[in-house]
């Protein structure tokens, strides 16, 4: 009897090993620091292993993050090697270089031709960067997108207009890191996005979306949502959309109408004005890049508003970001 359980764990593990064959997008953002991942995979039996999200993806908080799928080991030993590169302080650029000269997951025979990889992070200037990989033997339809900030990634998909659905809805959408990241999810909302999935009427069996702020913990992330694995012909990207609308419920992140900035044009100084209850973390300016230039002192006028000396800004377009314990919210402003 103990033989047979081990022998049907191994072939579980024989068989999720060669199955995470997935889109997903690793993003991070320059205004506030978040660093977020989201992704879905059409695998049956994905709920033993508690879904796709910890197989996939790993996110060291202010730092970076990387997604590592297609015929994957669990646990995924070329993930976290990954993730050790980048806390030595190497680049998207070098983390998949290293990868490819030292693929340490034995499904099939240690050959990273046969891996997918995207890269997102922040080097030490807090400037974004992004690389990724797709081997020649991942099953096909495969590609990878990078932009500035972004990295999305796929394969066994139905066709290009997967990736280049979630990258134009990632781009499009105004928000927060979280929202782009929906939102990149739902352009992959048709049936066979995941093409194993085509005859379910589904784009995959198994979705997540995952988002750190710069100050979080490692173990307590701002936002995850795990939608493990849908009954047979249900869509868990909906089911993602439907958990990500109760957050934004539970947590108030439309903090619009909460916060105003005065006087706008800026000559030196500003005041950010907030309601009772909003409780703000912290502060910084980023210029039309994205980079951040300033994280300036919060000087308390009196409660419910913050005073914020420009005077070392040069003449231009800049938005403040206001991250609170609800979420964040970016303010244009112009200094004179």
């Amino acid at each position: 009897m103990k033989n047979l359980y081990f022998l049907l764990i191994a072939v579980l593990f024989s068989v999720t090993a060669k199955a995470q064959d997935t889109f997903s997008i690793i993003a991070v953002d320059p205004a506030t620091g978040d660093i977020g991942s989201a992704g879905a995979s059409c695998v049956d039996g994905a709920a033993n292993f508690g879904g796709i999200i910890d197989i996939i993806t790993k996110i060291i908080p202010g730092r970076g993050g990387v997604n590592s799928q297609a015929y994957v080991c669990i646990p995924n030993s070329n993930l976290n090697n990954a993730i050790t590169q980048m806390e030595n302080g190497a680049s998207p650029d070098e983390i998949v270089a290293y990868l490819l000269n030292n693929d340490s997951c034995n499904s099939q025979n240690f050959n990273p031709a046969y891996r997918q990889y995207g890269i997102a992070d922040f080097n030490t200037d807090g400037e974004p960067r992004s690389a990724g990989f797709t081997g020649a033997s991942t099953d096909d339809y495969k590609e990878d997108i990078q932009g500035p900030t972004y990295s999305v990634q796929g394969n066994i998909l139905l066709n290009e207009t997967v990736l280049n659905n979630m990258q134009a809805n990632f781009i499009s959408t105004t928000g927060t890191l979280a929202d782009k990241l929906m939102a990149a999810m739902q352009g992959a909302n048709f049936a066979g996005a995941d093409s194993r999935c085509l005859a379910r009427g589904t784009s995959s069996t198994s979705a997540y979306l995952l988002v750190y702020k710069a100050d979080d913990d490692i173990d307590n992330p701002f936002l995850r949502l795990n939608i493990e694995e849908m009954p047979f012909g249900e869509e868990p990207i909906d089911s993602l959309q439907i958990l990500y609308n109760q957050f934004l419920g539970a947590n108030d992140i439309a903090l619009k109408d909460k916060l105003t900035l005065y006087p706008n044009p800026v000559d030196a100084m500003f005041t950010l004005k907030h309601e009772p209850g909003v409780l703000i973390k912290k502060l910084s300016i980023s210029d039309v890049q994205g980079k951040i230039i300033l994280q300036p002192k919060i000087e308390v006028l009196h409660q419910g508003s913050i005073t914020i000396n420009t005077s070392s800004l040069i003449k231009g377009i800049y938005f403040l970001n206001v991250a609170t314990v609800k979420g964040n919210q970016t303010i244009k402003f112009i200094k004179k």
